[in-house]
């Protein structure tokens, strides 16, 4: 490496928070997470425009079958981890969702049932966006330890925030050229780069100071069922479980309100689709300067509090002004605000809970906590939102009741994150 670089290089990890030994594994996660969302999020805007599309009435329905999809897969991820070393693991999640899209590919373009096809591809689409990116996580806490995560997870979700970016753009530019259909083979061109930046962070892994290095080749055993016991018996991932639930009752909440307004404001499908785009980059444009400014320092700072706080307290400003003027603007204004949160401040602090826990806990029982409890969090509150309005409750009784709720779910953020420090430290001191 010539001298006038390293200047240039040092300059650039004090930036990203990072130490330089750090920069190359962290070059890859970034574009990991930027091929990984980028492939998602060509896909967003179409599963949006088909929930409306399939009917309003069905989208409990749809909640419900992704809910008891992710009650089968999940036994069946924890078979395969318990017989796979963690390449072959990822590997085989990322292969064979990408012949999933080449199925829908198919099975679009032969106009078969297209109503069938739909559901099932909106059903496929919820189960598909919180697998992998579950997948990714575990990955990362494996990867880097504690320290290393509140300095370093921020950063790599600008990376996925930075392919969320680009997916829209790309959405909306192919479809005025080729059939939605072609949207599939575009995502899985994103999955299998995916596929080679897993075998270099992989290497990176076996050959660098990284977290657990001896363990990395090694199969997690166990049982199928160990997700779910894990889960169910440690208070600490029981508190993740509670603060998601909250989370994802807050949002669905919010997506089934804000859906029905857009239903009933705009009849045009390709106007529908194009406002989901729309909101899609300006909530990624918001996050990645987020991420990329803002997330780092707050967590290094003030530790994981602050981010994990962030979602309840701007859930309960937002709760409370849907209560008191529930109009569309206020909705999409709410929701983009609730995703940069999510997204930028949240996600990135919940990744670092999981870099305490054992490693079969972040594979096995982090999957089943980001998928089945998060898509059974999405049903059930589906179902209760359904039956109240058929009770004749209102949108702003619904908000009013949320209101208190948020104070829960503040005091659940401020628990874990102490738990956090502790079990941090109590590892540094081991």
């Amino acid at each position: 490496m010539d001298e006038p670089d390293r200047p240039l290089l040092t300059r650039c990890a004090e930036f990203l928070g990072a130490e330089r030994e750090e920069l190359v594994p962290l070059a890859w996660a970034f574009a990991y997470f930027f091929c990984l969302l980028c492939g998602y999020s060509i896909l967003r805007p179409v599963r949006d425009e088909m929930a409306i599309e399939g009917g309003l009435t069905n989208l409990p329905w749809m909640m419900t079958g992704t809910f008891v999809t992710m009650l089968c897969v999940t036994p069946l991820f924890g078979w395969i981890s318990a017989r796979c070393s963690r390449a072959r693991l990822l590997l085989t999640v990322y292969a064979f969702f990408i012949t999933n899209l080449v199925a829908f590919y198919a099975a679009m373009t032969s106009q078969v049932s297209p109503e069938w096809v739909a559901r099932g591809f909106f059903v496929w689409l919820s189960v598909f966006n919180l697998f992998i990116v579950s997948v990714f996580w575990s990955f990362m806490a494996d990867l880097f330890t504690p320290e290393q995560g509140g300095r370093l997870f921020g950063m790599i979700a600008a990376g996925g925030s930075s392919g969320a970016l680009l997916g829209p753009l790309l959405t909306t530019g192919l479809t005025f050229l080729f059939p939605v259909p072609v949207l599939m083979l575009a995502s899985s061109l994103f999955l299998i780069a995916c596929l080679g930046c897993v075998y270099r962070l992989e290497r990176l892994g076996r050959t660098q100071s990284t977290h657990h290095r001896a363990q990395h080749g090694e199969p997690l055993h166990g049982s199928f069922l160990a997700g779910v016991r894990l889960t169910f018996s440690s208070p600490y991932l029981l508190g993740i479980c509670g603060y998601l639930s909250l989370l994802t009752m807050t949002a669905t909440v919010l997506y089934l309100e804000q859906t029905r307004l857009v239903s009933e404001y705009l009849d045009q499908p390709e106007v529908r689709t194009r406002l989901f785009s729309s909101l899609d980059f300006l909530t990624s444009l918001l996050t990645w300067l987020t991420q990329m400014f803002v997330t780092h320092r707050v967590i290094s700072r003030f530790g994981l509090v602050a981010p994990l706080l962030f979602l309840p307290l701007i859930s309960l400003a937002g709760f409370v002004g849907i209560a008191l003027w529930p109009t569309l603007a206020l909705y999409v204004v709410f929701s983009v605000l609730r995703r940069v949160g999510e997204y930028a401040l949240s996600k990135p602090a919940r990744e670092v809970l999981f870099t305490v826990v054992s490693r079969e806990e972040k594979y096995k029982a982090k999957n089943f906590i980001d998928t089945a409890i998060s898509r059974g969090g999405d049903a059930s509150t589906a179902w209760m939102v359904t039956g109240l309005k058929a009770l004749g409750v209102t949108t702003t009784s619904i908000a009013w009741a949320l209101v208190p709720m948020m104070g829960l779910w503040a005091w659940l953020a401020s628990v874990l994150a102490r738990e956090e420090k502790r079990r941090s430290a109590s590892d540094g001191s081991a």
